[in-house]
């Protein structure tokens, strides 16, 4: 027998020709039917045989239309990118020239140097002439005198600080504009003055005749009235006979130290009381 894996051969040493040996007892076989099959071969769907020839004939559409696409298309593009182009550019103008035109309208302008302004002497004189005439009235008037006592009394504190600043501000009156220094010396005179009557005036309201007794009140009530008579009475006697007695009675509450009239205001009673209007 021969050795494993070697051919059998024939008798003329040539080897065996016959085909596979199948199963014991079957003949030669002629060879598996794939490989006979495979010779043949399988036929070609029809579709895949004109797939050629559609490719052909569909081209010259396709690139015309191609060529019609991209000749539109590409004008489009280039104007857009003009277009965007020319945007940036101008943006990029606009910037440069802000920012040029900043600094000039950022940077402070000093206004010219002013030449410092007088002091207003010529009103600070009107409103100190306007407040002596007010002081002047009220001390020429007995009835207001009577009224507010305390305005003319240089024992409350802020008559006291009205007459020491209306003498300051008298002091430094004159009848020209004096130099600068001077002059606003003077206005602030003034406007001390002037604060100082207006809070002597409230203080005195609020006093009053509050600071008296029973009895001096009722005294200064009664020359109040007999005043208030001699003036609106059209009887000269009565007049008369109604300042006299309002005389006396200032006269002891003068001499008491409850009320001591102005000067003015005594001159301007004794002047009503001889029947003579006050100038």
């Amino acid at each position: 027998m021969p050795p494993p894996g070697r051919r059998r051969r024939g008798p003329g040493g040539s080897p065996h020709r016959h085909g596979f040996h199948g199963r014991p007892g079957a003949g030669p076989l002629q060879g598996p039917p794939a490989y006979a099959s495979a010779g043949r071969g399988h036929a070609a769907p029809p579709f895949l045989l004109l797939l050629p020839f559609l490719l052909i004939m569909a081209a010259p559409p396709l690139l015309l239309m191609g060529w019609v696409t991209g000749g539109m298309i590409f004008p489009l593009l280039i104007l857009v990118s003009v277009i965007a182009t020319s945007h940036r550019n101008r943006q990029r103008q606009l910037a440069a020239q802000a920012a040029r035109a900043a600094p000039h309208r950022l940077r402070p302008t000093a206004p010219p140097p002013r030449r410092p302004e007088p002091p207003p002497w010529q009103a600070a004189k009107t409103r100190f002439d306007a407040l002596r005439e007010h002081y002047a009235a009220f001390e020429c008037d007995p009835m207001a005198v009577l009224r507010l006592p305390a305005l003319c009394d240089v024992s409350v504190p802020s008559t006291a600080r009205f007459v020491d600043a209306f003498a300051e501000a008298q002091a430094l009156e004159t009848d020209n504009r004096p130099p600068d220094p001077h002059a606003t010396q003077f206005v602030a005179a003034v406007e001390r003055a002037d604060r100082a009557w207006r809070a002597a005036i409230d203080a005195a309201e609020r006093i009053r005749l509050s600071n008296l007794s029973s009895e001096e009140r009722g005294s200064v009530e009664r020359i109040i009235k007999l005043l208030t008579t001699a003036r609106d009475s059209d009887s000269e006697p009565e007049r008369l006979a109604a300042y006299a007695k309002a005389r006396s009675e200032l006269g002891r509450l003068d001499r008491a130290g409850v009320i001591h009239l102005p000067k003015t205001a005594v001159a301007a009673l004794e002047s009503e009381a001889r029947g003579q209007l006050p100038a």
